[in-house]
C-alpha cells in the first residue's frame, strides 16, 4: 500500500506546474531593452572608439560579426544635439555678443536723448544685424527742396554726435527722398538733393567732434522708399535721413579662385 501511495505521489508531483516560467522571458526582455538604452547612449556620446567596442561585444553577443552596422553613421548626430563649439567658434560668437550689447546701448541712449521727437514718430531708433539705423524726417532736418540745414535741427543732430564721437563704430549717413521729381540748377535730380542732405548731416557730425574717416555720406534719391509714394503721408515718411551705425563684426574673406573655362558649346 505505501509503494502505491508513493509512486503515486510522485507521479503527482512530476506533473505539477511551475509558475514562475514567466521569470525567465521576462528577464530576457529586460536585459534586450537594457542592451538598446546602452546602445542609445553609446550613440549619443559621439565616442565612436566607446561605440565599436559596445557593437562588437553586441555583434558577437547575438551573433553577428564585429564592426558598425553599415547604416549608422558615425559622424551623425542624434536630433536635437549640437555640435561642441570650436573655441575659433566660441569666440566668435562671444564678439558678436559683444558687439550687439554695445550697439544696444548705443541705441537706447540715442533714444532716451530724443525721446520727444521719437514719442512724436519724428525720429525712429532701430537694431538689426548690420547696426543701429536712425531715421529722421526731413522736415525737421530741411526746408522743402533745400540741402541746408535747419536751425531747429541742430539740437538733435548735435545730441547723437555728443553720444556717438567716443565711439569708433563707422557710420553712414544715407540721404533719401519722395518719387516728387526735382529740377533746379542747384538740384538737377532727387539723387544730387539726397546725396547734398546726406553731406550736411555728415559735416555736422564732423563739425561737432565725430571722427571724419568713421563718416560716409550716400545719397539714395527715391529708390528705397518707407512708405508709398501715393499717398501724402507716405511721401513725407520717404523724405528722411537715416543714420547707420555699423556693426563692427568681422567677416571671413577667401579668394575666389578662377574657375578654368569649358570648351565653347557647338
Amino acid at each position: 500500500m505505501s509503494i502505491a501511495n508513493n509512486m503515486a505521489r510522485k507521479h503527482f508531483e512530476e506533473e505539477h506546474e511551475n509558475h514562475e516560467r514567466w521569470l525567465v522571458s521576462y528577464a530576457d526582455f529586460i536585459t534586450l531593452l537594457f542592451a538598446f538604452f546602452v546602445v542609445m547612449y553609446a550613440i549619443s556620446s559621439l565616442n565612436q572608439g566607446k561605440y565599436r567596442v559596445l557593437s562588437d561585444a553586441l555583434g558577437s553577443a547575438f551573433g553577428r560579426g564585429p564592426g558598425l552596422p553599415p547604416q549608422i553613421k558615425s559622424d551623425a548626430l542624434p536630433m536635437g544635439q549640437l555640435k561642441r563649439q570650436t573655441p575659433a567658434q566660441k569666440q566668435q560668437a562671444d564678439a558678436v555678443r559683444r558687439e550687439t550689447e554695445s550697439l544696444t546701448g548705443i541705441a537706447r541712449d540715442i533714444k532716451k536723448a530724443l525721446q520727444p521727437l521719437v514719442s512724436q514718430g519724428i525720429v525712429r531708433v532701430s537694431q538689426s544685424s548690420r547696426g543701429v539705423k536712425v531715421e529722421i524726417n526731413a522736415s525737421i532736418l530741411f526746408a522743402p527742396g533745400d540741402a541746408n540745414l535747419a536751425e531747429e535741427s541742430g539740437q538733435a543732430l548735435k545730441a547723437i554726435a555728443e553720444i556717438l564721437k567716443s565711439d569708433t563704430h563707422s557710420m553712414q549717413v544715407e540721404g533719401h527722398t519722395d518719387s516728387m521729381p526735382i529740377n533746379t540748377p542747384k538740384f538737377p535730380s532727387n539723387w544730387e538733393l539726397s546725396g547734398m542732405r546726406a553731406g550736411s548731416v555728415v559735416r555736422l557730425f564732423a563739425d561737432n567732434g565725430v571722427a571724419p574717416q568713421r563718416l560716409t555720406a550716400v545719397g539714395h534719391g527715391s529708390n528705397y522708399p518707407a512708405a508709398s509714394n501715393e499717398t501724402a503721408e507716405g511721401r513725407q515718411r520717404n523724405r528722411r535721413v537715416e543714420i547707420q551705425i555699423l556693426a563692427n563684426i568681422p567677416e571671413a574673406f577667401s579668394e575666389v579662385p578662377l574657375a578654368e573655362r569649358g570648351p565653347s558649346p557647338p
